[in-house]
């Protein structure tokens, strides 16, 4: 009788630890889902700028200005850009600081940022006169920076692209240039819309 009452004990106590396990899971699994849908909202990204459609006239600009430690300052349109050489990249995916992939681009056409650092052409003293870096400015001043090392000495620089186009139609919404790292872990926080200037300044 004892036996038996203490395997019916044991029972007992294994049921309610399971049921207590699986509640626990459940909801963990619930806030986990509610954690991973809060992640996507653009508004919980501080580099992903939630902004009205009546509000985004005020960022949009036509011209993308290169000035700085150049010798030729430069002012480009979308028509400029398409002068050059433009590349086509696709499956472009804005992933934020915190992994949470908040949009896809299928296909885009842009100039990369080193084809038009060429065009204005850095102040460089000689050859080894490299301590400059590079900042992309937005209309709303969000700003993105890279050394020379990055753009002219490493793989990433071939990554580095203004974008004037998006899945066939001309960026609007946003500008109509953007620029995008497509090398970057994580591309949101270097991803610079409403793109107004490139900045090009020397470490003295």
């Amino acid at each position: 009788m004892k036996t038996n009452f203490t395997i019916v004990s044991i029972f007992l106590i294994t049921f309610f630890l399971s049921g207590c396990t699986n509640t626990s899971g459940n909801k963990q699994s619930k806030e986990s889902a509610a954690d991973s849908s809060k992640a996507v909202s653009a508004s919980d990204h501080p580099d992903v700028l939630s902004v009205g459609a009546g509000d985004t006239a005020k960022f949009i600009s036509k011209q993308l200005v290169v000035k700085g430690d150049v010798e030729h300052p430069l002012t480009l349109t979308v028509d400029s850009l398409k002068n050059m050489k433009v590349s086509v990249m696709h499956d472009m995916n804005v992933v934020c600081q915190s992994g949470a992939t908040v949009n896809t681009i299928n296909q885009s056409k842009g100039v990369l940022l080193k084809e038009i650092l060429n065009k204005a052409k850095l102040k460089q003293s000689n050859h080894k006169d490299r301590n400059f870096y590079v900042v992309a400015r937005a209309t709303d001043n969000y700003k993105a920076t890279f050394s020379w090392g990055e753009i002219f000495n490493n793989p990433a620089g071939d990554n580095v692209y203004v974008l004037f186009e998006e899945n066939g139609k001309p960026i609007s919404q946003r500008g109509s240039m953007v620029l995008f790292s497509l090398s970057d872990t994580k591309t949101g926080p270097r991803h610079v819309r409403w793109l107004s200037s490139i900045e090009v300044n020397k470490v003295n």
